[in-house]
């Protein structure tokens, strides 16, 4: 493999894995066998990049890689493109979108810069008559994450709100609505106001320049970590998880939480 890069001697290997005694598993693979390996190796990655340790995030990041590598091999297979013509077209984009950078439009804010970016996308893809400016955000998406990218969307059409009092607003009436269907037990109706509750809480994350995603993840992990530490400390008092009071747990929750704010 001498003479080559890193990444051709990767593609290599994946063409010899597919190719005439290759591996029978990897040969059997096609586009939608991929994708749950694909969302797997995401999520592995994720949870490195939480982690902050350079080596899982290396091999996490190799582990990614590699599913591109195997669906772009796939494509050429099939004879609609290779990963070369996948890199090409990527590199050309980011050019062709970064004006500001790669020629003489300059953008004096992060913001400009992706509206920069949505008004270029638009000339290179014109909308189909009667598309909307919401098509483009995937419907696979986390729901949480696709409410934050719908409304960034809308935003950026000029339809947001004008100041955060109004969404705190809202927010407080959307958990008044769901009380409400909350006291009449109709299951349909609950399920409806919850939704409303979090979007609206997933759009004053974003105004705030926050990432409701990001911001929930953080959430369990504290839940997580503030949990785990109760459990420790009914273990150390001989009390089984389970069979412990509600107020002998709020007593290790609130220590917990103490200990995470004097150490932090």
């Amino acid at each position: 493999m001498s003479g080559r890069t890193p990444f051709e001697d990767l593609v290599a290997v994946m063409e010899r894995l597919r190719g005439p005694g290759g591996c029978p598993w990897d040969r059997e693979q096609t586009l939608s066998s991929l994708r749950t390996y694909l969302l797997e190796e995401t999520y592995e990655l994720l949870e490195a990049i939480d982690r902050g340790e350079p080596a899982p995030l290396k091999e996490e990041l190799g582990d990614l890689l590699l599913e591109v590598v195997f669906l772009a091999q796939i494509c050429r297979e099939q004879g609609l493109f290779g990963v070369q013509d996948v890199a090409a077209g990527v590199r050309d984009k980011l050019v062709r979108r970064h004006p500001h950078v790669f020629s003489d439009a300059p953008a004096g804010s992060a913001g400009e810069a992706i509206r920069r970016w949505e008004e270029i996308k638009n000339q290179e893809k014109p909308p189909r008559p009667g598309a909307s400016v919401l098509d483009g955000v995937p419907g696979q998406q986390p729901a949480l994450m696709r409410a934050h990218r719908l409304s960034s969307k809308a935003s950026l059409a000029g339809f947001d709100w004008k100041k955060l009092e109004d969404l705190f607003e809202k927010l407080a009436e959307e958990l008044s609505e769901f009380r409400q269907a909350a006291a009449g037990g109709d299951r349909r109706a609950m399920e409806e106001e919850l939704g409303d509750l979090l979007f609206v809480a997933a759009n004053v994350g974003r105004f705030c320049g926050l990432d409701p995603e990001l911001a929930l993840q953080g959430a369990n992990r504290k839940f997580t970590r503030r949990f785990q530490q109760v459990e420790e400390g009914l273990r150390s008092r001989g009390i089984p998880v389970g069979k412990a009071s509600l107020e002998q747990m709020e007593e290790l929750w609130a220590a917990a939480k103490s200990e995470e704010k004097e150490g932090g």
